[in-house]
């Protein structure tokens, strides 16, 4: 099956002459029979099932065979013919034994040759046989049984980890000395495959109500469609690459404001979704998708202008993905490139919240008349994702780390800051029950805008520009707009540390202390954050909360 196959625009083609087409001018209206090429020469038919009967004596092509064994429907069928075409086109050999991967590649929906007839016939050919869909399911049953298999064994292994971890514990626990056979386990262990544990963050992602949540922000979705669009002369003719693109909205705002190329990246299932809404967009010739970690996959480009990535997760940090973006800008970002968003801010303030602590607290100690404090087990141990009224922050707002897109190193994302908050005089009689943490999002023209100071908030740096439009931000702290991302709440653990009650005498006073971000042992994308506190003069206390 390697006869070679016309140039569509060659002399002894005859796709581009019109004789061979149906005339719609005709005087005599009467309708010429179509001309459907031969899949594996030039040769003209004027029935599908002549064409393929002809190839298939031929050279052994059996396109209805082929079409039947991988099931593939109108579009899967389109892609078979292009692919059958292409490779006669460029004088290489058809594969006998073509499978579903020779054709997931959307570029295949795109005909090779013009005006193609056998794609307009494809809804006459011969419906698959009882045979042929028995055959085909039970090749689907191997292929299930073989990847059941794989799982199985897979299975088996993490269980062995399992099970030389335990024993190796039990070992230590009880002091037992066969140092020997504990060598040999963990030797064991080391060789076993480990399973990602970020694959229930990936799992996450691949369904529609995650990302209908995200869209519907009108705060996020907004500022990246506002600074793309409004910033157009950024990414006219650049490359751009979409780290976690989702649905692929980012990158089609990056198309349409006139990108010459768009890479969108996206380790989740989504993207086979966001492959969809790019073609149905049109925007496919722009857009290219890879599926995979941006750690793993191999680009086809080696450097990009422009990284645009969504990645901000609660208290910022959640879910490590800044991680990967950090990479990528290290190993693909051109000099001078731009990061959008390019910088942000973390934000912490003191907390009294009578009316929380009574809802949500308290409540527990008298639900119907019946005490429930087994239900207060561990209540202090978490952070809390809330929207939180500005009014219940009895001091003022610390700013306690600046994080610089463009230069900020991986190994800076744990850390250990101060922060220091002025108390107010109107919580006389409350107590100080809590810290509440946010971040702010700015999005800068340029990686050496200086005008994006650590101090200044979200809303007091769009405000400076001279229109709306210049300057892109967004906060998603207590004096906004509420986000997806909400506010993270740290409830002080009010059986274990000592209760501050304010007084009107602490008016003006000073509380501060460290914060501290720390990654989540087991939990590779969550973190534990520790909060040091103290009024001036006072000793300070401390409590570590999680967010997994």
């Amino acid at each position: 099956m390697s006869e070679s196959y016309p140039d569509r625009n060659s002399d002894t083609s005859s796709s581009g002459d019109e004789a061979e087409w149906v005339d719609t001018n005709r005087e005599d209206d009467e309708e010429e029979p179509l001309a459907i090429i031969s899949l594996v020469d030039d040769r003209v038919f004027t029935d599908a099932p002549s064409m393929l009967s002809y190839c298939k004596d031929k050279t052994g092509l059996d396109f209805i065979g082929v079409r039947d064994k991988l099931g593939l429907d109108f579009h899967g069928s389109v892609k078979l013919i292009n692919f059958i075409r292409q490779r006669v086109h460029d004088g290489k050999e058809v594969p006998s034994d073509i499978s579903a991967s020779d054709l997931e590649d959307d570029s295949l929906l795109k005909p090779v040759l013009e005006d193609d007839a056998l794609i307009l016939c494809l809804d006459d050919l011969p419906e698959p046989t009882p045979e042929t869909k028995d055959k085909g399911e039970r090749e689907a049953l191997l292929q299930t049984n073989a990847e059941l298999r794989a799982e199985l064994e897979n299975l088996s292994k993490q269980f062995s980890n399992y099970r030389l971890a335990v024993q190796k514990t039990l070992d230590e626990r009880w002091q037992a000395d066969e140092a020997d056979d504990k060598s040999k386990d963990g030797e064991k262990a080391k060789d076993e495959p480990k399973k990602d544990s970020s694959e229930y963050y990936f799992e996450s992602y691949a369904h529609n109500d995650i990302h209908e949540v995200m869209l519907k922000d009108a705060i996020r979705t907004d500022a990246y469609r506002d600074f793309i669009y409004s910033h157009k002369d950024l990414f006219a003719g650049k490359t751009v690459l979409d780290i976690g693109c989702g649905t692929g909205i980012l990158s089609m705002f990056c198309a349409k404001a006139g990108a010459a190329r768009v890479i969108a990246v996206d380790r989740s299932d989504i993207l086979d979704k966001a492959r969809e809404n790019i073609f149905h967009n049109g925007l496919d010739g722009i857009i290219t998708c890879v599926k995979g970690c941006i750690e793993d996959v191999v680009l086809p480009v080696s450097q990009v202008d422009i990284i645009v990535s969504e990645w901000m997760g609660y208290a910022l940090l959640y879910e490590a993905m800044l991680n990967s973006v950090l990479y990528a800008r290290d190993k693909y970002l051109a000099p001078g490139g731009l990061l959008v968003p390019s910088h942000c801010s973390m934000w912490v303030a003191p907390v009294s919240d009578s009316e929380y602590i009574s809802d949500h607290i308290t409540y527990w100690r008298d639900v119907y008349g019946f005490d429930m404090q087994a239900m207060q087990a561990g209540i202090y141990a978490d952070s809390r994702v809330e929207v939180t009224p500005p009014q219940t922050l009895c001091g003022t707002p610390s700013m306690f780390r600046f994080l610089d897109l463009h230069t900020v190193k991986t190994e800076e994302l744990v850390f250990k800051a101060q922060w220091e908050s002025t108390l107010s005089d109107k919580f006389a009689g409350d107590n100080l029950d809590g810290f509440l943490v946010w971040f702010d999002i700015f999005f800068g023209r340029s990686r050496d805008d200086v005008s994006i100071v650590p101090t200044i908030t979200a809303q007091e740096w769009t405000a400076g520009g001279k229109t709306k439009e210049e300057r892109v931000s967004f906060t998603t702290g207590p004096f906004g707009t509420p986000t997806h991302w909400k506010q993270i709440l740290f409830l002080i653990d009010a059986k274990n540390k000592k209760i501050r009650e304010l007084t009107e005498a602490d008016k003006g006073k000073k509380v501060g202390g460290g914060i501290e971000y720390i990654t989540a042992e087991g939990h590779a994308r969550g973190l534990n954050i520790k909060i040091g506190w103290a009024v001036e003069g006072e000793q300070e206390q401390e409590q570590t909360w999680l967010l997994h």
